[in-house]
């Protein structure tokens, strides 16, 4: 009897181990939608920013954005993540390095972008970012390049350039880059420092090394701006709602829904989620009236491929390592 019992026990205590079906559906059913609202603000960036950029200049726009954004951020990072002060201190170096490369130079160079081109064109050109990632990686921090990661890189160079030229390839020999296509070339080689620099620092809970970050940029931009003229402040309720929208939701909200996400998604398929922000772009910029050319969705059709492609075996390990021993692949 008592070891009909304790098998009786063994079987309850296995049940209410096990995680119920229903609730992990539930669970990454919420992931994705935060996936899809984080990519969906993000892209939502590109195309106020290019109507905010007409009132606001760009050093004013990236002041005001972070500044805005960081009490929200500070006080998140507290509550949620509780961080150790004192490790994040001793990080500063690199928290600055991120900040002068991502909050302030991937901005800065982005807004000016959209001053010379339009938003969906932009998110094209950004949309090699995880290719020229992957072999930013290669190269300075010794991850494994394959033949097939190489082939989606030169895959989504092609893309780019597609766009860049407007489907003519052969002009820009004669005619060079627009100065808003090089500007948002120079947006994606800071992001890729930004990452790299990532993946070397000192681990810092991702919502506070954010709102650090941010504050930092304010710290580093203020002087300057109020150096070369003062602070532009928008003169509009639609340039004032621009401004908001920008430092609430792809500054705060998206970084929220993003890391909400990853603890229950892998970071790899997460990643392919970002492909998602030229998509949106291109919707909302439709949306807005916008008239897109055939060398634009050809290119950008292109670079996403190159992209998906170059990543193909990171995802293909990732599938290996979810598996039990002796699973197989349903393919």
């Amino acid at each position: 009897m008592e070891s009909v019992e304790q098998g009786l026990k063994a079987q309850r205590s296995q049940k209410a181990e096990a995680p119920d079906p229903r609730v992990q559906g539930r669970r990454r059913l919420v992931a994705l939608l935060s996936l899809l609202g984080a990519t969906l603000f993000w892209a939502g960036n590109y195309v106020v920013g290019a109507g905010a950029v007409q009132s606001i200049d760009p050093l004013s726009l990236v002041f005001l954005r972070w500044a805005i954004a960081l009490v929200p951020l500070l006080l998140i990072a507290q509550l949620v993540e509780r961080p150790c002060w004192r490790e994040v201190a001793a990080a500063w170096p690199w928290l600055l390095a991120l900040s002068v490369c991502g909050l302030l130079g991937y901005n800065l160079l982005l807004y000016f972008a959209l001053e010379h081109t339009d938003a969906f064109n932009a998110s094209l050109i950004n949309a090699f970012n995880p290719a020229l990632i992957t072999l930013a990686a290669a190269l300075f921090l010794r991850e494994r390049l394959t033949r097939l990661a190489v082939a989606g890189v030169v895959m989504a160079l092609a893309g780019v350039l597609i766009v860049i030229s407007g489907g003519n390839i052969g002009r820009l020999a004669s005619a060079g880059f627009g100065t808003g296509e090089m500007l948002m070339v120079g947006a994606v080689l800071v992001w890729t420092a930004y990452t790299v620099i990532g993946r070397l620092a000192p681990k810092i809970p991702p919502i506070t090394a954010t709102a650090v970050q941010a504050a930092l940029a304010v710290a580093l931009l203020a002087p300057v701006r109020f150096a070369t003229g003062g602070l532009a402040l928008p003169a509009t309720g639609s340039t004032v709602a621009s401004l908001l929208f920008i430092a609430i939701f792809p500054s705060v909200l998206s970084y929220l829904l993003w890391n909400r996400a990853l603890t229950v998604l892998p970071a790899g398929g997460a990643g392919v989620f970002l492909n998602l922000i030229t998509v949106f772009t291109a919707v909302l910029t439709i949306l807005t009236g916008h008239v897109h050319t055939a060398a634009q969705f050809v290119g950008g059709a292109i670079v996403i491929g190159g992209v998906i492609v170059t990543n193909a075996p990171a995802f293909r390990r990732q599938r290996r390592s979810r598996q039990l021993p002796g699973q197989k692949d349903a393919h």
